[in-house]
């Protein structure tokens, strides 16, 4: 239950396939077009609707359509060609944001709502299907590797969504952002529809892999064969509670702290944690990829904690200095966690990875959706450090507890083991 053995240091240091980096380029551009999305559809819908309702309807709906592509995510993929899914993904989404630019003014509700459903579970399926792919793509032990460019990629993407969201839409209005948006999924579409890498294990001409049994409950036969899959995605989902609760208590905490500049502020926070994701890439490389281990069950874990007590100690009114310290150790905790959960996930096997992936995506949406809900009410009776303090504190014990757990599997790996022993204990 441990980290992974690397198989030799010679193919941990491989270097990826060429085509791979063209991926990772065209999903850091679709990133930086959703991080432009998530920005401009917010205000639209802001506008459209003239109060707040009208952007916690569009943010509920988005939420709602990932949680429910989580849950279909493992037959899809399973299924569908991944290529083709994904390419199909990012053109649906690119038309979507077409017509919402081109729509009248008195249609962009009706139209704006439905569109929210599409591009939660778009983007979910899309994710599902691209994580479930790496491992085919590049090779198994080169998936830490992988994963770690394409997070450097979406972190550098958030970097540029976050200085550049707010200046285009003011500067050249909603339909110039919305066709920017489009044009970048369109980018992704066309990368993944030219690119010359198998997408599943089979390496033939993307035949369907065979579904497992299961039927309407096929994710509790693989979290019931999967502990430690399970207990991850357990984690997963109250780790986005506390994103919830700390993405609505970071404007209430910089208005009080910085009432004459609270942007400045939160973009700060936000651009140095940006900055502090795209150093995982380089720590998992040189703390575990050099020295034959890859992330794994050990290193999802302390990330998790670390990223919850960052963004706790972020709401103590520290001073500058300090306050972008651990707005720095918390992107840097969010991305190695990133890294490790995604790759010890993509450890599964392939007719399985599809349905995990879409499990976690599915924990993440409820955990969002009802630590959204529930954290916007509690700012409103206690103080954002509390809110924040006990969101993060959950995700904290929970990750406490695994790593015992994966300390006493791997203790009991190391000792003579039953059959049965071993089968559980099994990573994939």
């Amino acid at each position: 239950m441990g980290d992974h053995t690397v198989p030799s240091r010679g193919t941990a240091t491989s270097a990826l396939p060429r085509p791979f980096y063209r991926l990772a380029v065209g999903d850091a551009v679709s990133s930086y077009g959703s991080q432009l999305n998530m920005v401009a559809l917010s205000l639209f819908a802001y506008q459209a609707a003239g109060s707040a309702i009208g952007t916690a309807g569009y943010l509920v709906l988005r939420l709602l359509g990932g949680f429910g592509a989580g849950l279909l995510a493992g037959r899809v993929v399973a299924r569908v060609d991944r290529r083709l899914l994904m390419v199909g993904c990012a053109f649906t989404q690119a038309t979507g944001l077409v017509a919402l630019a081109l729509v009248p003014e008195h249609l962009r509700i009706p139209v704006l709502y439905p569109l929210a459903l599409l591009f939660g579970s778009a983007g979910t399926l899309s994710a599902v299907a691209l994580r479930s792919s790496v491992p085919e793509m590049v090779g198994p032990q080169l998936r830490a590797r992988a994963n770690g460019v394409l997070v450097t990629g979406r972190s550098t993407a958030m970097v540029l969504g976050f200085a550049s969201a707010g200046v285009l839409v003011a500067w050249a209005g909603f339909h110039a952002a919305l066709l920017t948006d489009a044009a970048s999924f369109a980018v992704f579409g066309a990368v993944v529809l030219r690119l010359p890498l198998r997408t599943r294990s089979d390496g033939g001409a993307e035949a369907a892999a065979p579904v497992r049994p299961g039927g309407r409950w096929a994710g509790l036969v693989l979290l019931r064969a999967l502990p430690v899959v399970g207990a991850m995605v357990a984690i997963r989902l109250v780790d986005a509670f506390g994103s919830a609760a700390h993405n609505i208590g970071l404007p209430v905490f910089a208005t009080q702290h910085a009432p004459g500049n609270p942007a400045g502020v939160l973009g700060l926070f936000w651009a140095t944690w940006a900055v502090g994701s795209l150093g995982a890439h380089q720590l998992v490389s040189r703390l575990m990829l050099k020295r034959g281990r890859e992330p794994g069950e050990r290193a999802f874990a302390v990330g998790t904690a670390l990223m919850s007590a960052c963004f706790i100690l972020a709401f103590t009114g520290l001073p500058t200095p300090l306050f972008l310290v651990v707005a720095l150790g918390a992107g840097l905790a969010d991305g190695f966690t990133e890294i490790s959960y995604t790759t010890r996930v993509q450890a599964v096997d392939d007719d399985r990875r599809g349905q995990a992936f879409g499990l976690v995506a599915s924990a993440e949406s409820l955990g969002m959706g009802v630590g959204m809900l529930l954290s916007a009410g509690l700012m409103e009776r206690f103080s954002p450090l509390t809110v924040v303090g006990f969101s993060h504190a959950v995700p904290i014990a929970l990750a406490a507890g695994f790593l015992l757990l994966v300390g006493v599997g791997a203790r009991r790996r190391r000792a003579p083991a039953a059959p049965a022993d071993r089968a559980l204990s099994d990573p994939a």
